[in-house]
């Protein structure tokens, strides 16, 4: 295309209200050639407000892709990771149980008035009822069960108890009356029927246990 043709059709593209860099990867041309050519067209409000929508549009879908592929890499690197542990933790072993569970005992159980831990983590939960029966020896019937949550949840109480119940494997008969936050939340949660509280794991009559877990971290903490 000759030059003066492609400035003709330039600025026939600008007068309809095309943004530069539209009208140079249209031409096929350098969107330097295109300023030169069209400097003198003074775009209508309506032209320039139409362009200022369409890059505004445009840096956001930029920004949805770099989120996108972020995402994805994220996704990737999450699965890497996941298949190295289930390899590395498939050599874990009766000690290996026994130190893990203490330490998180020591971090989110309680120091008093009996064996209890606390966590709203289900993963963490299912650790140490396997902990509990496996290191402690804890017989089924000497689990008792105590869920905190909020009272905006207390029409879900049902489904909350039968989640906690299938998570530890402990019967709902040795759940007790769930105590109910009065705390009034200032937004809603998207995952609202995904809550399920905190789940206290309290062991009956365990003050000797409770001394031995106690002394098996300080003996961690000062071996010899």
């Amino acid at each position: 295309m000759a030059k003066s043709r492609e400035k003709f059709e330039a600025r026939k593209l600008r007068i309809s209200g095309l943004s530069l860099m539209e009208i140079a990867d249209k031409l096929e041309v350098s969107k330097g050639s295109v300023s030169v050519w069209c400097d003198d067209i003074k775009l209508s409000k309506k032209q320039i407000r139409r362009l200022h929508e369409k890059m505004v549009t445009g840096s956001y879908e930029g920004r949805m892709i770099g989120a996108n592929m972020q995402k994805e890499k994220k996704i990737k690197k999450i699965r890497e990771c996941s298949l190295k542990a289930k390899k590395d933790i498939s050599t874990l072993n009766h000690r290996d149980l026994f130190i893990a569970g203490l330490g998180l005992y020591w971090g989110e159980g309680s120091k008093k008035s009996g064996v209890r831990f606390y966590n709203s983590d289900p993963e963490a939960i299912k650790f140490m009822m396997e902990w509990f029966r496996e290191i402690l020896k804890i017989k089924e019937d000497r689990f008792l069960m105590y869920i905190n949550i909020n009272q905006i949840h207390k029409k879900r109480l049902k489904s909350v108890i039968e989640y906690w119940s299938e998570i530890t494997g402990i019967s709902v008969g040795q759940f007790r009356k769930p105590s109910l936050i009065n705390v009034k939340n200032k937004k809603t949660y998207s995952n609202f029927s995904n809550h399920y509280g905190t789940l206290c794991i309290r062991i009956s009559k365990s003050s000797t246990f409770l001394y031995q877990i106690l002394e098996w971290i300080k003996a961690m903490n000062k071996p010899g």
